[in-house]
């Protein structure tokens, strides 16, 4: 060969290797972070994974393309089938959609990045955690028994026993059969470990079931926690229980008298109370109804009836009659014997003045009068 073209041969070559880029070896590009969003799936769960790859060597590197093979998981997104070069000290993020299968456990879908140039691939396995664990859901607060029309309040606590936050909690109850306010509540997000708590006014028309719904999101996945709650009616240990104590009985014109004490024994205050004769009593003036109003717990009062009743009547009921801080009404009744004791027949004809007085008091007049009269002759 020439010398000629030995050195125009040799100063190709050099210029070729000179403007050609240099490419780093694939051991300089790594994988320096991974995460998932949500952090913890669960199952049939979307989430979004997200590697992030960095270039330490000195020269740039040609990348074709970027995949992620499933494990436990199934890649939702498509891959990246072009990338092109990263150069020194560069990074890149590659984001891919995944889906959770019907397992619970820790896998490892496989990140690759294949080079160009023939210059191999990197792989690398990215932890995807699975677990089923939803929120906890208690009633913390609830009377002892419902009844019918009466509010009652009711505490549910949400828990949060899940290794990764819950976000937008909220409860929400559900059923037929009764009133409630508020018609749900926001309790916000819960990280692991933490609890909140709502508070709802219950009014029950019937005994029926209460279902509390927990609603909360994991990532982009909405999820759902029912609670049931039965509501039966039964008798309320704190409500008011108005007894009738010291009771006497006493004959008057034409009927009876009833005084005695009322006493509230229960642990709720008895509103408006009214206490009056029952039948076969007829209540008469001047107190057939007696308001004695408010009885708190502990508190006592004085109270009179009037009424007539048939001299064949043993005893007759004494009617209380109230009503509990949310409007409803109740009665108790107590019954008290008339025993032996007879009420007076003499009555005027207006029912108020008995005729025998009338009677005296007339004879007495004549005989004012006839005295008078007989002082007057004399003289």
């Amino acid at each position: 060969m020439k010398p000629l073209n030995v050195l125009i041969i040799s100063l190709l070559c050099a210029a070729i290797a000179f403007t050609a880029p240099a490419s780093a070896a694939p051991a300089d590009v790594t994988v320096v972070s991974s995460s998932l969003d949500p952090p913890v799936l669960m199952k049939g769960d979307t989430g979004t994974l997200t590697v992030v790859i960095q270039n330490t060597g000195a020269d740039t590197v040609a990348i074709r393309s970027a995949r992620l093979y499933g494990s436990g998981v199934v890649p939702l997104s498509d891959p990246y089938p072009s990338v092109g070069e990263l150069g020194a000290g560069n990074s890149k993020t590659f984001t891919f959609t995944v889906r959770a299968g019907n397992r619970e456990g820790t896998f490892y879908p496989t990140f690759v990045l294949d080079f160009r140039d023939a210059a191999g691939s990197l792989r690398y396995p990215v932890p995807v955690q699975v677990e089923n664990t939803p929120l906890s859901t208690s009633v913390i607060s609830k009377p002892d028994a419902f009844a019918e029309s009466r509010t009652a309040d009711i505490t549910v606590r949400v828990g949060n026993p899940r290794p990764n936050a819950a976000s937008g909690v909220q409860v929400v109850p559900q059923g037929s059969g009764f009133a409630v306010t508020p018609t749900g509540g926001f309790i916000g997000t819960l990280v692991p470990d933490a609890s909140g708590t709502v508070t709802f006014n219950l009014t029950p028309a019937a005994e029926t079931d209460v279902t509390f719904q927990v609603v909360w999101r994991n990532g982009i996945n909405t999820h759902t926690t029912d609670l049931m709650l039965p509501v039966a009616f039964g008798e309320d240990k704190r409500q008011a229980d108005p007894v009738i104590t010291n009771v006497e009985v006493t004959p008057i014109a034409g009927g009876y008298r009833i005084v005695g004490d009322v006493m509230n024994a229960g642990l709720e205050s008895a509103r408006s109370v009214l206490i009056t004769p029952g039948a076969p009593a007829t209540p008469t003036d001047p107190f057939r109804v007696y308001v004695v109003g408010t009885l708190d717990s502990d508190d006592i009062s004085s109270f009179e009836v009037t009424f007539t009743a048939d001299g064949t009547v043993e005893e007759i009921p004494v009617v209380v009659e109230y009503r509990d801080g949310d409007g409803n009404r109740y009665e108790a009744t107590t019954m008290v014997g008339l025993g032996s004791t007879a009420a007076p027949l003499e009555e005027r004809e207006d029912g108020g003045f008995p005729v025998t007085g009338i009677i005296v008091v007339v004879l007495v007049a004549l005989g004012v009068a006839g005295a008078i009269y007989y002082s007057w002759k004399r003289t």
